[in-house]
């Protein structure tokens, strides 16, 4: 991964953004399509949110999912540990 800085334009959920970052546009487009998936999913769920609160419900959604597979990775490195002071 480099340090510069690149421009990548993605859709999301029909708007067009420009993402600065150090990614590759390959991941950048990535992260965009899930969110874009996500929105839709729960959209198609409640289509009558408007749009802030479905994003709102989105990064709520993602945020639980991080925190569960942060919990899962640290049981997994604390088994680890154990496992190699037997």
């Amino acid at each position: 991964m480099s340090d510069e800085k690149k421009r990548t334009s993605v859709d999301i959920y029909g708007q067009q953004y420009i993402i600065i970052g150090t990614e590759d546009h390959s991941h950048i487009r990535h992260v965009a399509s899930m969110v874009d998936d996500k929105m839709r999913e729960i959209s198609s769920k409640n289509p009558y949110l408007d749009t802030a609160k479905l994003a709102v419900l989105t990064a709520v959604n993602a945020v639980n999912d991080y925190i569960k597979l942060k919990d899962r990775l640290e049981r997994l490195e604390n088994e680890l540990k154990e496992k190699r002071t037997e």
